[in-house]
C-alpha cells in the first residue's frame, strides 16, 4: 500500500511538472507571438515610460506595405475612433462598443502627445511618444477596483514600425509593459496576457490586411 501510495505521487509530481513546462513554454510563445529575437530584446520607443516592468509582451508581424502607408490606420486607434481592427465582436460582449474601420478616416488622423485614445470606455490612455510614421505610444494605468485608489499596475502600449525584409515592406511591433503596483496585480495581468495575445493577433493581421488592401 505504501508502495503504491509513493508510486501515485512520484506520477502527480511529474504531471504537475509537465504541466509546469508547457505553461511556460507557451506562456513564452504568448508573449511573443510573431516576434524575432532581436525584436523581443532591442529597445523600442516607450521603453523608459515603465523602466522597471514586471511583465513585457512583445509581438509583431510583417506588412508588405511601406511604413507611411500603415501608420494612418494606427493614427486612427480608439474606442470612439477606429477601433482596434479585433474582434469586434467578442469586444462587444464586453460593452466597449468598439467598430473597426476598414477606410482611412481625416477626422481621426489629427493626434498630438497629450491626447487622449480609449481602449474602453471608461479606461483613458495618454499619448506619450508620436513619431510619424515609426512610434505611437500609450500609457496609463490598469483600471482601480472598486473601493480602490491606486491602480494596480502601470502600463505602456507601444507601435513601432521598423525596416521589413524586403524593399517596401515594414514590421509592426506591438509592445506592452506593465509594472505591478499591488501584489495581486501579477494575477490580474496574467490573465490579461491571454486576452492581450488573442486580441493583439488579431489587431496585427487586421492593420496589415487594411495596410496592404489599400495598395491594390
Amino acid at each position: 500500500m505504501e508502495r503504491m501510495t509513493s508510486h501515485h505521487a512520484v506520477r502527480a509530481l511529474a504531471i504537475a511538472a509537465t504541466a509546469a513546462v508547457g505553461y511556460h513554454l507557451a506562456r513564452g510563445r504568448a508573449l511573443h507571438w510573431g516576434a524575432s529575437q532581436v525584436e523581443r530584446s532591442v529597445g523600442l520607443p516607450g521603453d523608459d515610460l515603465v523602466p522597471d516592468a514586471d511583465l513585457v509582451a512583445t509581438r509583431a508581424i510583417t506588412v508588405h506595405a511601406p511604413a507611411e502607408r500603415v501608420w494612418p490606420w494606427l493614427l486612427q486607434l480608439g474606442q470612439g475612433r477606429g477601433g482596434f481592427y479585433s474582434y469586434d465582436a467578442l469586444e462587444g460582449l464586453f460593452g466597449l462598443g468598439i467598430t473597426s474601420a476598414d477606410r482611412i478616416e481625416p477626422r481621426w488622423q489629427e493626434l498630438a502627445v497629450g491626447d487622449e485614445v480609449r481602449p474602453a470606455p471608461q479606461v483613458g490612455l495618454r499619448v506619450e511618444v508620436l513619431e510619424p510614421p515609426r512610434a505611437l505610444v500609450l500609457q496609463g494605468a490598469g483600471p482601480a477596483l472598486p473601493d480602490e485608489d491606486t491602480p494596480p499596475f502601470d502600463f505602456a502600449w507601444a507601435f513601432v514600425l521598423r525596416p521589413g525584409p524586403m524593399p517596401g515592406s515594414c514590421r509592426l511591433v506591438v509592445r506592452e509593459r506593465y509594472a505591478y503596483t499591488e501584489p495581486w496585480a501579477r494575477w490580474m495581468v496574467e490573465g490579461v496576457s491571454w486576452v492581450s495575445l488573442l486580441m493583439t493577433e488579431r489587431m496585427l493581421r487586421g492593420v496589415r490586411d487594411r495596410a496592404e488592401a489599400a495598395g491594390d
